[in-house]
């Protein structure tokens, strides 16, 4: 397992973004609330607001949190960050991504295998080989989402055999060849919006996820999703996920009081009870956790509603953010007790101005 990576102090780190100092790089990555977007510590563009700055120790870290890579300063690129000695092995990787690389071949150029294992280790948080088969799984999906034909993808994506690519995909993606090329999968896109970038997925079959993209929990909503629907998630633009950001954009002017988006919300029975409850509760009014335990007739179950409340993945538009505790007290958001403030005062002065749909 690897150790946890220490951040520097946040006060050191913020000053080096002001100083845009060249000499933080690879200790850290920060990330811009309003505009959604992650840099490197000396990169050139404008320093924002401390308190719209978020510190990450990885691109993947900033990336799972739903922010997108600066396209000045491009912290997500290997060629970017890589020292001199490893230059030739990125530039080889990029011309044949899809070639089976031994530690041979590392040698014959005059690496150390080691040496580039844990500089993978470091930077990917994954083995030098792992990260090649990321990438072909990747490659593999693509094509597979095109029509090409199972054979084919196997070959083409650097695979030696058909088991083994089979393999392969049901590990990192749960899904066989057959699922992912018949089946549609689940696409996830992100946008912005006044209290952070939210992260929305969903298909034709409507949407599954809609989340404020620093929830701690959301990689565990993708696991659920993922094996409740047994779809491959994969980023990309939709219809309902097109429709999500727009009625989440009119909901934030003013403008919007109901949502008319295809959901799914499939849960157990008592969830999706519950659920259907919270999306019952008007705009700009709330609901105590005990009045909805006596609505859906289980008046000793405030505690499940709570959980229930929890396990809401769609943020807003079933709005979980309406329950408080009897006494009126804000408590349990996933999203944050600031943003259900927000969400709440936000409401109320709308409702106050009779602003139409």
């Amino acid at each position: 397992m690897n150790a946890p990576i220490t951040l520097p102090d946040p006060d050191t780190m913020y000053q080096a973004i002001v100083d845009r100092d060249a000499e933080m790089e690879g200790l850290f990555l920060f990330a811009v609330k309003t505009t959604g977007i992650f840099c490197r510590p000396g990169c050139k563009s404008k320093a924002p607001k401390r308190e719209n700055v978020e510190f990450f120790a990885t691109a993947s870290e900033a990336l799972a949190a739903g922010y997108r890579a600066c396209k000045r300063c491009r912290p997500t690129e290997l060629s970017g960050s890589v020292p001199a000695w490893l230059t030739q092995l990125v530039d080889a990787l990029e011309a044949e991504p899809t070639r089976r690389w031994t530690n041979a071949d590392l040698t014959e150029m005059g690496l150390s295998p080691s040496r580039v294992r844990r500089w993978f280790q470091e930077h990917y948080q994954m083995t030098f080989h792992a990260y090649l088969r990321m990438r072909q799984i990747g490659l593999a999906v693509d094509m597979l989402q095109t029509g090409s034909d199972v054979t084919s993808v196997a070959l083409e994506s650097g695979y030696e055999s058909l088991s083994g690519f089979r393999d392969s995909l049901r590990k990192w993606t749960g899904q066989t060849p057959t699922s992912i090329k018949h089946g549609e999968p689940i696409l996830v896109d992100r946008f912005l919006t006044p209290l952070g970038p939210m992260l929305a997925a969903g298909n034709d079959a409507g949407l599954c996820l809609l989340e404020f993209a620093d929830r701690k929990m959301l990689s565990k909503q993708f696991e659920r999703i993922s094996k409740r629907f047994a779809q491959p998630i994969l980023p990309g633009k939709h219809p309902v996920l097109t429709s999500a950001a727009e009625q989440i954009d009119q909901y934030f002017q003013g403008k919007r009081t109901e949502f008319t988006l295809p959901l799914r919300l499939d849960g157990t029975s008592f969830q999706e009870i519950v659920w259907k409850k919270l999306s019952e509760i008007p705009y700009g009014q709330t609901r105590s956790y005990r009045e909805l335990a006596e609505q859906v007739s289980k008046p000793s179950a405030s505690r499940a509603i709570g959980r229930t409340n929890g396990d809401n993945r769609l943020a807003i538009v079933v709005p979980c953010h309406r329950v408080v505790r009897s006494d009126g007290h804000l408590c349990g958001y996933a999203g944050g007790l600031w943003r259900k403030r927000w969400l709440l005062e936000h409401e109320q002065k709308a409702r106050q101005t009779r602003l139409p749909l």
